[in-house]
């Protein structure tokens, strides 16, 4: 194993900078202005702990930020070429790249745009989604075609952020696209399925479901012919499968996928010669007074430890988040759980605010001490599901994990209130800690 897993000392040494990035979205909300990056101090011992204290906005309209990353990670280690300085924000619905310099940490500013037109016009793709730094370059999950049908595919960028063209040699087997994470000792990308951006974008409707038009894939791909080598149907019980995660340790081969509407997470490791993949924690569906049928726990998102001790999960309309002990990654162990926001009214309340909608993206500090949640899903289904957040504005907690013995504590102190902002109430998703955290680094 390499030092730049077994310490990460050296790469937390940025996280003493203390700030914390966040994308915020007026798209949906009917408030008329762009979506922004927020820079939220996260300093207990800063005057301006839990505010926000930047914000820069995009250039257009309707972006619909959703998930961003690095344009440098662990991977690059030992390169001293590369840093950790350029945010890469994609936005889903206008399709446009947003490259952010965060050289002045606490005022990032935008360094590029990369228009819709030339992604489409280069390489046929839309709906930008996760990013993931490779040792020589960027490369982005692209959720469609340039109509917004699937399947979709992978975008890559150079280091001056110029298109390069697709990653995948051949990608027949996708019926669709969403998430990856590659493990490059073990030659593996895993790459996962949601829908069609044309399906997604004007809601949820169940009917699709049953029509085929959602995901229930997980595929398995050969990292240096960039071909899909083994696909893992899920079946009704794995239906739109999600976020995946490896392991951080390069050696071992075992990770996790979140089947979101089935609310269960699925185990993956190799084990004679091909990728094993069983169901290892299920959640079930509870009755709900007004709804036609059991309200399932809906697991959007998932995070694992640096130390691959504890994998970290969100149930979006159940309102709980839980955390798990994989240190048998077979058999996860229940250690803790907190209540925010949520269909089932079990939430609480920090200085007297509740989430108006329910746990949803996760990022954990590279010690593993403090998981940050924010509650926004996506704009429609935010609607949808949770009409009154537009109104209300998202939060940003705090939740204090028990890294020795497991368990969890919301932090009373830390509140970010984004139904206060400036220029009207917005719904905050995605997280990036300054100096790198658990959802994006990858070791070679």
């Amino acid at each position: 194993m390499k030092e730049g897993y077994a310490s990460v000392e050296v790469a937390m040494q940025a996280e003493r900078e203390q700030v914390l990035y966040t994308v915020a979205l007026y798209t949906g909300t009917g408030i008329e202005e762009p979506d922004y990056l927020a820079t939220i101090d996260v300093d207990p011992k800063s005057p301006s702990y839990s505010q926000v204290i930047h914000r820069l906005p995009m250039p257009t309209l309707e972006d619909e930020l959703h998930h961003f990353g690095w344009n440098a990670c662990s991977s690059c280690y030992g390169d001293a070429s590369k840093s950790r300085r350029f945010l890469i924000i994609p936005g889903m619905g206008s399709g446009n790249i947003y490259i952010v310099d965060t050289k002045d940490q606490r005022s990032p500013q935008i360094h590029k745009v990369i228009e819709f037109a030339e992604i489409k016009q280069k390489t046929n793709l839309s709906a930008p989604h996760t990013v993931h730094c490779l040792p020589d370059n960027v490369m982005i999950s692209m959720l469609g075609d340039g109509e917004g049908n699937g399947p979709g595919g992978f975008l890559l960028l150079d280091d001056n952020f110029e298109i390069m063209g697709h990653w995948e040699k051949k990608g027949s087997g996708m019926l669709f696209n969403y998430d990856f994470w590659y493990q490059p000792r073990h030659n593996v990308m895993v790459s996962s399925e949601w829908g069609a951006p044309k399906t997604f974008f004007p809601g949820f409707d169940l009917d699709d479901v049953a029509a085929g038009k959602y995901g229930k894939q997980i595929h398995f791909w050969d990292w240096s012919t960039r071909e899909i080598i083994q696909t893992v149907d899920l079946g009704e019980e794995g239906m739109i499968p999600l976020e995946v995660r490896f392991h951080h340790n390069p050696d071992s081969t075992h990770g996790f996928v979140g089947a979101t509407l089935s609310s269960n997470i699925w185990h993956w490791h190799k084990a004679n010669g091909h990728w094993d993949v069983k169901k290892a924690i299920d959640i079930s569906a509870v009755e709900i007074e007004g709804w036609q049928m059991p309200v399932p726990s809906l697991i959007t998102d998932l995070v694992l430890s640096m130390d691959d001790k504890y994998l970290y999960l969100s149930n979006w309309l159940h309102g709980n988040i839980c955390q798990y002990d994989i240190r048998e990654p077979m058999n996860p162990q229940l250690t803790g759980q907190v209540w925010w926001g949520g269909l089932l009214n079990k939430g609480s309340t920090v200085k007297g605010r509740q989430s108006a909608a329910g746990p949803q993206m996760l990022q954990l500090s590279l010690d593993g001490k403090r998981l940050y949640v924010t509650d926004s899903l996506f704009s429609t289904w935010d609607n949808q599901f949770y009409p009154d957040l537009k109104q209300a504005g998202s939060t940003l907690l705090q939740i204090d994990c028990d890294t020795e013995k497991g368990g969890l504590k919301i932090n009373e102190n830390f509140l970010v209130d984004f139904g206060k902002e400036p220029l009207g109430a917005s719904r905050a998703h995605e997280m990036r800690y300054l100096g790198g955290d658990c959802t994006s680094d990858i070791w070679l």
